[in-house]
């Protein structure tokens, strides 16, 4: 079964809309407030940065997937496609998904404001964010990227993607408790009042 042309242009439109509103605004937008740089992954040898290294090789391979449908039928086979679940009652589902996290996310960003970051900031303190989306959840900026690898798994279900699916949730996983335990230390008794009354993603 092929995907069909308007399928691919969703794919390719929420994957650079995605980039957009998820990294590059809300990057610039703090940076503007506050004068720092709030990627903070680096190519230190160590856990964190390894996480970010491989968050950038999940979009790549996110972009490859896409990439190769535009090819057609013969070049995206490669990939190994799910053809089951290639339905269009799935790929309705990943693309509400899609849609309904990146306003998840973007709202959870600016609820954060100048605490956003990519990362652990050991250089700048910054405050606790327990309000909005983040009173339900202590994650909600990283439960809506677990829902978008679903929805973008459900719109282009193969090989690639569900690898990218399985190895974003369990990469989410660690740097989740990295974050968890970075900030148990720069707020102590705030952080752990925080975590008794709200769920880690949901």
């Amino acid at each position: 079964m092929e995907l069909s042309s308007y399928l691919i242009f969703f794919c390719t439109g929420y994957f650079i809309l995605y980039l957009l509103i998820a990294f590059v605004w809300p990057t610039i937008r703090t940076f503007k407030q506050t004068g720092i740089n709030p990627v903070t992954f680096g190519k230190a040898d160590n856990a964190h940065d390894f996480i970010g290294k491989w968050f950038k090789i999940l979009t790549v391979l996110i972009l490859v997937s896409i990439v190769f449908s535009w090819f057609g039928n013969t070049t995206y086979s490669y990939l190994i496609p799910v053809t089951y679940l290639q339905k269009p009652v799935l790929q309705v589902t990943g693309a509400g998904l899609a849609m309904v996290s990146l306003i998840w996310i973007s709202i959870a960003q600016q609820q954060m404001g100048s605490a956003w970051r990519i990362g652990l900031d050991h250089r700048n303190k910054t405050p606790l964010v327990q309000h909005g989306l983040f009173s339900i959840s202590r994650n909600p900026v990283f439960l809506g990227m677990i829902t978008s690898l679903l929805g973008f798994f459900f719109l282009m279900p193969n090989a690639l993607t569900l690898v990218t699916l399985i190895s974003g949730y369990l990469l989410i996983q660690i740097q989740i408790r990295l974050e968890e335990e970075f900030l148990l230390k720069e707020h102590a008794g705030l952080y752990k009042q925080y975590i008794s009354t709200v769920r880690r993603l949901i």
